[in-house]
């Protein structure tokens, strides 16, 4: 299982839980994520969705050992939900989500916040939107919540340039709400989550529904805009050359590309 859940006091705990690969999501943790979102939302006893990840990664995004396979096999296996679903599930959640990122993210572990209601961070977390650096697109609607949550020139700075922010650039940015020192950030996350969970679900749900439900269609076209980006530029020059490097283990090579690429 690559996804631990765990309940208590009306808070459904969702670990990402594949540590030796930095919580990264292959088509398993895709698809196991976007039951448990599901699940949860279903649940009557849950109230609100604790997301963290285990060891020293919330997570590193699309394992691009995978992409890499699935961009270069005729025949790739098919996902029950896959990324787009597990985009949809969190889009689509009615109850609370916060989020504790106890360590990197990296790609989908950084544009999932997007859809967090509340985000706690370890002072020792970095993120990261490598999108350039891969030769693709943005995805989960960061084009469209990114600018709103951060502002057009934070947004802007972190879809563009694949690099690192931190935790306290993060905070300031307004991408997390608290800074936690390590060893307190999941207990802070959970004390603020069963808070929560004590209030009626009907009244939490209708909260959320009143903020989200003007976003929908905003959130709908950017990732319908996006999906076309990144089908386009997937497995082109600029993202092959990408992926070659990560498995080689250097530095991608951009400047001989064909012109455009």
């Amino acid at each position: 299982m690559s996804i631990r859940i765990e309940d208590r006091a009306r808070v459904r705990t969702l670990t990402l839980d594949r540590p030796e690969a930095l919580n990264a999501f292959d088509t398993a943790l895709y698809d196991a994520t976007t039951e448990a979102v599901r699940d949860a939302a279903a649940d009557p006893s849950v109230a609100v969705v604790l997301l963290t990840g285990a060891g020293r990664a919330f997570s590193a995004g699309t394992d691009l050992r995978e992409m890499r396979a699935l961009t270069t096999d005729p025949n790739p296996p098919r996902a029950a939900h896959g990324f787009t679903g597990m985009i949809d599930a969190f889009a689509d959640l009615p109850k609370p989500l916060i989020c504790a990122v106890n360590g990197i993210g990296l790609g989908a572990g950084v544009t999932l916040l997007g859809f967090s209601d509340l985000t706690f961070m370890s002072s020792e977390a970095r993120l990261k939107c490598p999108f350039t650096d891969l030769g693709v697109a943005p995805e989960a609607g960061s084009s469209f919540l990114l600018p709103r949550l951060i502002g057009h020139q934070n947004a802007a700075w972190m879809l563009m340039s694949s690099e690192w922010i931190d935790a306290q650039q993060a905070k300031e940015m307004g991408l997390a709400w608290k800074v936690c020192p390590p060893d307190e950030l999941l207990d802070t996350a959970r004390e603020h989550a069963e808070l929560l969970a004590a209030k009626p679900v009907s009244s939490l749900t209708a909260v959320k529904e009143t903020m989200t439900a003007p976003l929908r269609a905003a959130i709908a076209d950017a990732r319908t805009r996006e999906n076309a980006c990144f089908a386009d530029l997937l497995g082109g020059p600029a993202n092959t050359e990408a992926l070659t490097a990560f498995a080689e283990g250097r530095a991608p090579d951009f400047g001989n590309l064909p012109a455009g690429a």
